[in-house]
């Protein structure tokens, strides 16, 4: 794991629903950070709070309370629009377990369209979309629409989308969810290359111990509540085990 700096901070945070029946806390005091360079795994039962704390980081959802801060600095109005838009737009990559790529798109269209909706020049735009297709291997694949292409390979593009305007923070939902167990290895040996040539930092949203093994830290949730934490140590039988008996404590609580 980097220890080159902090570059997110999150400090008590707290999210709670209220309806006509029920009061419901989904987070409650989270406090962790981020590093620079690290892929950070977030593992918890159903309902645990995980995907709650990934759409807050992501500005998609505000805190009831509690602060986050981007290397140290906490930002003033990060959840109103348009201030929540520009933070996504400068800081933050999303991958999702469904690709969501556009359909009526090619493979490369669909990677540069964030450069595009920034307005880069188009040699620019030429340049860095084909340095993407080389590194995920899909040079060839494009011109295909999505349909034309594999599980594995539509998660490729949609990583290269996310990572193609090089945000310091990626955020990722249950990113192999929809793939077998060869092409999750092959994915995540995708985003970890990645992270690697863009010295990006990841959180990772998985509830598969075998995910979690590829992340330099895991944290476990329960009730919206950090319980355990585990350094993985890059010996990935050890760390499956390690990781395999917290999880399953988790589950007997």
């Amino acid at each position: 794991m980097s220890n080159r700096g902090t570059v997110m901070s999150v400090r008590n945070l707290s999210k709670s629903y209220h309806t006509k029946d029920q009061h419901v806390t989904a987070l409650s005091k989270v406090t962790f950070h981020l590093t620079k360079g690290e892929m950070l795994a977030v593992m918890g039962t159903s309902g645990s709070g995980k995907s709650t704390l990934l759409n807050i980081l992501g500005t998609l959802d505000e805190p009831t309370s509690g602060d986050i801060l981007l290397q140290g600095v906490k930002l003033e109005k990060m959840f109103i629009e348009p201030h929540a838009t520009k933070f996504r737009r400068e800081n933050i990559g999303f991958i999702f377990q469904s690709f969501q790529l556009l359909k009526d798109l090619s493979v490369e269209e669909n990677i540069a369209l964030p450069l595009v909706l920034k307005g880069l020049p188009n040699k620019e735009i030429r340049d860095k979309v084909n340095r993407m297709l080389e590194l995920v291997g899909l040079m060839h694949h494009r011109t295909h629409r999505p349909v034309e292409l594999s599980g594995g390979q539509q998660q490729r593009v949609a990583i290269s989308r996310a990572l193609i305007t090089s945000p310091p923070i990626v955020l990722a939902d249950e990113p192999t969810g929809n793939l077998d167990y060869n092409t999750s290895r092959e994915i995540l040996k995708v985003i970890t290359d990645m992270k690697q040539a863009f010295d990006q930092s990841i959180v990772i949203v998985t509830h598969d111990p075998m995910v979690a093994t590829y992340a330099d830290r895991v944290i476990f949730f329960h009730d919206g509540n950090i319980v355990d934490e585990y350094v993985c140590k890059c010996q990935q039988d050890e760390d499956m085990d390690q990781i395999l008996i917290k999880f399953r404590q988790l589950l007997e609580r």
